[in-house]
Parts: structure tokens; C-alpha cells; sequence
């Protein structure tokens, strides 16, 4: 079993490090590693050129190896059959034990990143964390993953938290970006790692939670490209969920004033994002109107999955009112009866967001849904909804599909902060290619997500209570069965009379 180094052994590395004068921190990486290499993992010369083609290289998805069944939740909460089936549209709600905190799901992750990758640990320049699950307020999750950097001796790595509810790992992805297109990129990789535990005390807020975690490998001659100066982005200052007690993990949360801002926000970004490739458009000699056929896909920050389809049914609606009198009449002739509202008076209007979900339900099928496969089993990932429905996008389409296309993502984060963006996949689907690599990597997600334990109810209850009671304590073991988590999971295995924690690692 393998465990985070103890103090007294860090001192002896250190030290072991520094005599040996001829070990450097950066190296080339080796030819194991050329299915994902782009550059090599030393510091570049100075170019006055752009690294080309920036965006994300790899992906892996962690979620908990148990979940509760929400249709046994409806019976156990004795609610109407498909309140939360089909209200929420979810299937299944991932949840974590005492035994995983999100330094545990962050280890696991990023981790099983790096294996699977095969990337040098010396290789990575920048990781950083987004995460809204916070278990301490000073101490950073990025430097409990820099435990699993010591064997390398790379302690040469920028990047550390950031936090706004679930727009922290679209933060730390742009800041990734931004950093290796700056002056201040030294050649080598950058880490993103995105995740959370979302709980909610029992009640009507309960069944939306989730847990999991993200991490993605960013770097040039990416097969999915962050679409340069395409970023449209919205923030305000407004109370709709937030976490001002700290002696708790629950949020405080008002639920519709939290879907209204969702989609005011949604709105701004769309505005902005379609100004801002219509400009570069008209720079290449375009001259139109940018409207969601020019998106082969869409993915949408999950808070639930009705809510991602009543986010692509509000874009359709943007498009209706961007359009000629002539295009509303014939292309969206259901909505005509809505097209002298304003955006402010349609939040709350019932009858419009029925004829918008029947009009975009085509739109939705194909743009969409199979990016809903990892939330509707697991629920809520918080900061990474938005990467969990690229990872189920990927492990549903081939890359083949995926080829050239232009995927739009939205990100939102409570208090709040979001952001519209775009990746472009590559052109090159070919046996081997950097693109059929990242989708083959996804493609056991169903598999991995069917191999879970089925827990119930009641047990799901109880370790609700347990997390309750468990948060904040000290000099304690936490309660559970390692032998049920996935192998290789990162676990926390003790926490001190000092608050201090201490992780191991389920056999492989």
C-alpha cells in the first residue's frame, strides 16, 4: 500500500537531491511518452511565435465507486415517481464515504493521469486546482498533490487554487492557456486538475449532489484546441448559493433565483462570444450572423440535466431573437408568438420555455445529450460538470464524428462567474492520431461507471450523518472498508490532534 512521504523521509530526498548535482529536474521525455509529447519537457528558447494550436492533450475522469439509485431515493424520500428521474433528469447520484475529502479525489485523479500518460513528472510546469470544497482555508489542494512531484525532485511548478463555486476549473484551464502563451512559458506541460464533493442537507436539495473529479494534460498540437480570442464572459455580484459557514459543508442555496441567474448569464456570454467571433469573421472577409449551427456540439455546465436542456433551448431562442423577420417566420415559426419579449421579462415564463424545449429538441439530441451520459449516472461534479460532459461526449462519439467540429462549452459558477468558450477538434481522426487516442481514452467510461456498487437509501443516509459528524474533527481514523473503493484510489487515512492529513493509496 503506498503512502505520502512522512516528514523525516522528505528531508532525507531533499537532501539525497542536492548532492547530486548531476540529476537535472528537466529532461527530454522519453520515447514511451511520444503518443502525447508535443515539446520537449525543457525550457524553450524565446520565440516571437504563439505555441501552436494550445488546448487540452489528455483526460481522465475519477468519480466514487458507489451510488444511490434515484429512483429508490424518490420511494425512500416518499416523493412522486419521477421527481427526480425525470425532473432533474437523473438516473443515479455518485456520493463519497469518510474515506475520500477532495485532496483524496484529486490525488486519485491526477495520478491516474499521469500513468496512464506516461508523462514525466519533471514535465509539468504549471498545475493548478479548481475546486470549491474547502477543508482548509489557508493550505492549498495544489500543494498536497505536489507529494506525488518528490520522486521527480520538480518542485518548479507555478499554479495553486481558485475558487468561485463551479467556475473554478474553467479558471484554472484558462490561466493554464494563458500561461503557455505568455512570456512566462518555459516549455513544459500544464496541469488542470477540477473537482468536488457536492452534498446537500437532507431534503428537496439532497438528490442534485455528486462527487468526482477531472484532470486534463493542456499543451500545444492539442487535438482539442481552445479557440483563441473566442471567450465571452459575464460577472456580477448576486447571493444565489453560497458557503458562508464554515462549520459546514452544505452551501446556502436559493434554487430559483440561482436558475435565473444561470441563464441571464448564459445569455450575456452568448452575446459576447458571437460579437467577438463575428468580428474575427468579418476581419477574414465574413460578413454573418453566428447562430448554434455553427456549433456541431454543446456542452453546458450540469447542475442537473434538465438544466442543460433548457440551456441549449435558451440559445435557439437568442438565435430567434437575432434573426431576420423572414428567418423567425420559416425557421422558427413556433416561437413567433415570443419574439417582442425582452430577455428579462422570459425567466420565469413557463409557456415559452415549453415551446422552446419542443422547438430545440432536435438541436438538443444532436448537440447535446450524449454529453449528459456521465451526469446523468453520477450527478454534480461542481467545478467539473463542465470536463465530465467532454470526458461523456468523447466516450459517445467517434473520432470520426468528432473531426473538425466546433464545440462550444459554458461555464457557470455561482456569486458568479461564466464564461462562453469553444474548442476545435483536429481535422486528423486517423488509427493513432492524437484526437482517436483522447476518444479511445474515454471509451470505458460506461463500463467503469456500470462496475460501481449499487448502495442504498438507507446506507447513503447514514453516510451523510457520518460526513456531518466526521467534518472538522480531529485525531480520528475514518470509518469504511478500503476494499470498496476502486483500485488505486487515493484515501485519507488518518487526521491528526492537528488538523493534519495523512493519504494512502488502495493497491492498483
Amino acid at each position: 500500500m503506498q503512502r505520502l512521504l512522512t516528514p523525516a523521509k522528505r528531508v532525507l530526498q531533499v537532501k539525497r537531491m542536492m548532492q547530486e548535482s548531476s540529476v537535472t529536474t528537466a529532461r527530454l521525455l522519453p520515447a514511451a511518452h511520444q503518443r502525447f509529447s508535443t515539446v520537449p519537457a525543457v525550457p524553450l528558447a524565446k520565440t516571437d511565435t504563439w505555441p501552436k494550436d494550445v488546448g487540452i492533450l489528455a483526460l481522465e475522469v475519477y468519480f466514487p465507486a458507489q451510488y444511490v439509485d434515484q429512483t429508490d431515493l424518490e420511494k425512500y424520500d416518499n416523493v412522486q415517481a419521477g421527481k427526480y428521474t425525470v425532473g432533474l433528469g437523473q438516473t443515479h447520484m455518485g456520493f463519497c464515504s469518510v474515506k475520500e475529502d477532495i485532496n483524496s479525489l484529486c490525488l486519485t485523479v491526477l495520478q491516474k493521469l499521469m500513468d496512464r500518460t506516461k508523462t514525466p513528472w519533471d514535465s509539468v510546469g504549471r498545475l493548478e486546482v479548481g475546486t470549491e470544497t474547502i477543508i482548509d482555508k489557508s493550505k492549498a489542494v495544489k500543494t498536497v498533490l505536489m507529494e506525488l512531484f518528490q520522486d521527480s525532485g520538480n518542485t518548479d511548478i507555478e499554479g495553486i487554487d481558485t475558487t468561485n463555486a463551479c467556475y473554478g476549473g474553467t479558471a484554472s484551464l484558462f490561466n493554464a492557456a494563458n500561461w503557455m502563451e505568455s512570456s512566462s512559458w518555459d516549455g513544459r506541460y500544464a496541469v488542470v486538475v477540477c473537482g468536488d464533493i457536492a452534498v446537500y442537507p437532507s431534503g428537496n436539495a439532497r438528490p442534485s449532489g455528486g462527487a468526482g473529479a477531472v484532470a486534463m494534460l493542456v499543451g500545444p498540437k492539442a487535438p482539442l484546441v481552445l479557440e483563441r480570442g473566442l471567450r465571452g464572459t459575464h460577472m456580477e455580484n448576486v447571493y444565489d448559493f453560497y458557503k458562508p459557514d464554515g462549520s459546514t459543508e452544505y452551501p446556502l442555496v436559493d434554487g430559483k433565483l440561482s436558475i435565473q441567474c444561470y441563464i441571464r448569464a448564459l445569455d450575456q456570454c452568448y452575446k459576447v462570444y458571437r460579437q467577438k467571433i463575428q468580428n474575427q469573421w468579418k476581419q477574414a472577409g465574413i460578413d454573418r450572423t453566428f447562430t448554434l449551427d455553427d456549433l456541431q456540439f454543446m456542452l453546458f455546465h450540469t447542475p442537473f440535466c434538465k438544466m442543460a436542456q433548457k440551456s441549449l433551448a435558451r440559445l435557439m431562442f437568442n438565435d430567434f431573437l437575432s434573426a431576420s423577420s423572414d428567418t423567425q417566420s420559416s425557421r422558427y415559426k413556433e416561437l413567433e408568438a415570443f419574439k417582442d419579449l425582452k430577455l428579462e421579462d422570459t425567466y420565469t415564463n413557463k409557456d415559452m420555455d415549453k415551446a422552446l424545449l419542443k422547438a430545440s429538441l432536435d438541436m438538443f439530441n444532436k448537440k447535446s445529450k450524449a454529453s449528459l451520459y456521465l451526469s446523468t449516472h453520477n450527478g454534480n461534479m461542481y467545478t467539473s460538470s463542465l470536463y465530465g460532459c467532454l470526458a461523456s461526449l468523447l466516450s459517445q462519439h467517434s473520432a470520426q464524428d468528432l473531426a473538425g467540429s466546433r464545440i462550444g462549452a459554458f461555464s457557470y459558477g455561482s456569486g458568479l462567474a461564466a464564461s462562453f468558450f469553444s474548442f476545435r477538434a483536429s481535422q486528423d481522426a486517423s488509427p493513432g492520431s492524437p484526437l482517436e487516442k483522447l476518444v479511445s481514452s474515454m471509451s470505458d467510461l460506461p463500463t467503469r461507471l456500470a462496475s460501481r456498487r449499487r448502495a442504498s437509501p438507507e446506507e447513503f443516509t447514514e453516510i451523510m450523518e457520518q460526513r456531518e459528524h466526521f467534518y472538522h474533527k480531529v485525531n480520528f481514523s475514518p470509518p469504511g472498508d478500503t476494499r470498496s473503493l476502486f483500485p488505486g484510489t487515493w484515501y485519507l487515512e488518518r487526521v491528526d490532534e492537528l488538523h493534519r492529513r495523512k493519504y494512502a493509496r488502495c493497491p492498483v
